[in-house]
């Protein structure tokens, strides 16, 4: 009896020594950054932009900001728009590591009314090679006399 129950002590032990060890494993992992991939990576300011209420006839702009956050030149191959209401200015030329630049979305509301969702997909080079940045408004009926 004495044996059957050392050898269970001895099992739990083992057990609860390898758990330990796991969770201390587990624990540096969470603590230590993850090494970075090879490569660009874009990091939009911010991925919407809400123009509100404009008037039927408006052409409103925004301009998303971006930095290239990889390790590697960051290449903008195209940038997608929804419909030709919508319209891109985006830089060429590469954009070295930890530099800014800007895509600038241009809306024309002629003829659209009510709430407009548009998505902007931007194609890169990059590790994340599809981001999306979007647009909306409340297109109002244009006032008599403006």
């Amino acid at each position: 009896m004495k044996k059957k129950t050392f050898q269970l002590l001895a099992v739990v032990g083992a057990f609860l020594l390898t758990s330990s060890a796991i969770a201390q494993s587990e624990a540096v992992t969470a603590d230590t950054p993850l090494q970075t991939e090879a490569g660009s990576r874009i990091v939009f300011a911010e991925d919407a932009f809400d123009f509100g209420d404009i008037a039927q006839g408006d052409r409103v702009e925004h301009v998303f900001e971006f930095e290239n956050a990889g390790n590697q030149p960051l290449i903008l191959s195209n940038v997608l728009t929804t419909c030709g209401c919508t319209a891109s200015e985006w830089p060429r030329e590469p954009i070295a590591p930890g530099v800014s630049a800007s895509i600038k979305v241009t809306f024309n509301s002629a003829g659209k009314m009510g709430v407009q969702n548009k998505v902007v997909t931007i194609v890169s080079n990059a590790i994340n090679s599809r981001e999306r940045v979007r647009i909306t408004t409340n297109v109002l009926p244009k006032q008599e006399g403006s």
